[in-house]
């Protein structure tokens, strides 16, 4: 019986990968990840600021259904969650047997992005449990951001 000249009992064939080939995979495994590890934490940037466009078209509808309600009046600064959250009456007030209005919102967002993020406070002023700045005179919202930006410049309190 004839043997191959490298399965013979004194040369065992060769096993495992050579220096050379080790290097490529390294090679190859580190161009790969030079590609996807800078698209992945540009997606968490991207997904916050998704969630706060969101945030902010259903805390602007949330406002004009209420004002919608209320013959053009919008919530007040001072009792803005209690009066999105809960049934009112014509006059806004929550604690009425006419309360028919609302709710509007089951709860008020945290703000996903800037240093209040996860806040879900609202107020017409900055505070520290702010995440939302709020106009009761022309129902507009914003984050309580101030010079934050998203990747593309554009300012949080812009959005």
């Amino acid at each position: 019986m004839l043997q191959h000249p490298l399965t013979t009992s004194k040369n065992p064939p060769p096993r495992g990968f050579s220096l050379l080939e080790l290097v490529l995979v390294v090679a190859i495994v580190g161009i790969l990840a030079a590609i996807a590890i800078p698209r992945l934490s540009r997606g968490v940037t991207g997904s916050s600021d998704s969630a706060l466009s969101a945030d902010l078209a259903m805390l602007r509808t949330a406002i004009e259904n209420y004002a919608t309600d209320h013959a053009g009046a919008f919530p007040s600064a001072s009792n803005f969650a209690t009066q999105i959250t809960s049934r009112t009456d014509a006059s806004g007030n929550t604690a009425s047997a006419a309360a028919n209005f609302g709710p509007y919102l089951q709860t008020i967002p945290a703000c996903p992005v800037g240093a209040r993020a996860g806040n879900s406070g609202i107020a017409a002023a900055d505070a520290p449990a702010v995440g939302w700045i709020y106009n009761p005179a022309t129902g507009a919202i914003a984050p309580d951001t101030t010079t934050e930006a998203d990747a593309t410049g554009k300012l949080y309190n812009a959005y």
